[in-house]
Parts: C-alpha cells; sequence; structure tokens
C-alpha cells in the first residue's frame, strides 16, 4: 500500500507561519483527517450548488460585493492557487511564489458571462484534481513547507486552508445570500 492520503491520516498540523488572513481557514477546516475533509465537502458543496438556480446566482447580497457566480470563481480561483503552492512545494520547488489579489481575480474574471452549472461543475472537477494531486504525495511531502509572497506554509497545511477557505465561504454564502 503507498504511503499517501488515500492510506494514511493527514491529520491537521500547523506547519510555517500562516499568515493571518488563513489563520481563521485554517480553524474553520475542522479536525478530521484531510480525506475525510475534503470527501465530506465536495458532497456538501453539490448539494449546496443545487439549491442555486441561475436566477438566484446572480444575487448579491449588498451593493459593491460579489454575486453568488462570483464567489464560486473566487472558490475556483484560490483553490488552483492554493494547490499551486502545495504541488510547487511538495516537489521541492524552492522559488518563492507570488501572492495574489482576489479581487483583481474577481474583477477579471468574467464569472457573471458563465452559467451557474458551469461554475459549479468547475469547482467539482478542480476539487477532484485537488483531491487527486493530495492522493499521488508520498508521506515526506506533507511536511515539506515552502514560501509564497511574505510567509511559510506547509503542504498539508495548505490542504487544510483549502477547505477551512471553502467552509468559510459556504457559512457566508448560506447566511448572506440564501437566508
Amino acid at each position: 500500500m503507498s504511503n499517501n492520503v488515500s492510506s494514511i491520516s493527514i491529520t491537521k498540523k500547523r506547519l510555517g507561519d500562516i499568515p493571518v488572513n488563513m489563520e481563521a481557514y485554517f480553524a474553520e477546516a475542522g479536525n478530521a483527517d484531510l480525506k475525510t475533509l475534503f470527501a465530506k465537502q465536495l458532497t456538501e458543496a453539490k448539494q449546496l450548488f443545487k439549491s442555486i438556480d441561475e436566477e438566484k446566482s446572480m444575487h448579491s447580497y449588498a451593493e459593491g460585493k460579489w454575486t453568488l457566480r462570483e464567489v464560486l470563481q473566487h472558490l475556483i480561483d484560490a483553490e488552483r492557487v492554493f494547490a499551486y503552492r502545495a504541488l510547487a512545494f511538495a516537489r521541492q520547488d524552492k522559488t518563492v511564489l507570488p501572492s495574489f489579489d482576489e479581487n483583481d481575480y474577481a474583477n477579471n474574471s468574467n464569472a457573471n458571462g458563465r452559467s451557474w452549472s458551469d461554475l459549479a461543475e468547475e469547482f467539482v472537477s478542480l476539487r477532484q484534481s485537488t483531491e487527486y494531486m493530495y492522493n499521488s504525495f508520498a508521506t515526506a511531502a506533507f511536511d515539506t513547507i515552502g514560501k509564497a509572497s511574505n510567509y511559510t506554509i506547509g503542504v498539508s497545511t495548505l490542504g487544510f486552508v483549502i477547505v477551512g477557505h471553502v467552509n468559510h465561504h459556504f457559512t457566508i454564502i448560506k447566511e448572506r445570500y440564501l437566508a
């Protein structure tokens, strides 16, 4: 049996100096193993996405706030960035990776020009890809750290940040967009 997230439990460990804006995401991930959290969240995501129709997906809860389509595109973009960081660090890439500005990404995303169903399918596909990537890592890779912007963070920590970031936005969607 190979030593990866499929066969061992990757538990929550804080590796690196998580920036303040990611601390909450790390905390929101929960304390289950990473494989369980990824799978549970994907099931929840599919249910949430089905509860939102195309018309509702253009809703913004206040002036100047993102539409649901923009929120989902933000989740997709952020997961890609975090997953790339995890991949680079797991592969021992010593390059300092750049930060990203979520608002610049949102302003240039064309999210409102896409259908809700297309965005939802992309998220599901991306999450499955993220799981495959984490499943491919050798055990030692989960304890590697790398540098992005002005902080260091570990591969396993990034996995929990991915989950916590989505949890954070799902809470906002439920409380502010769907309430």
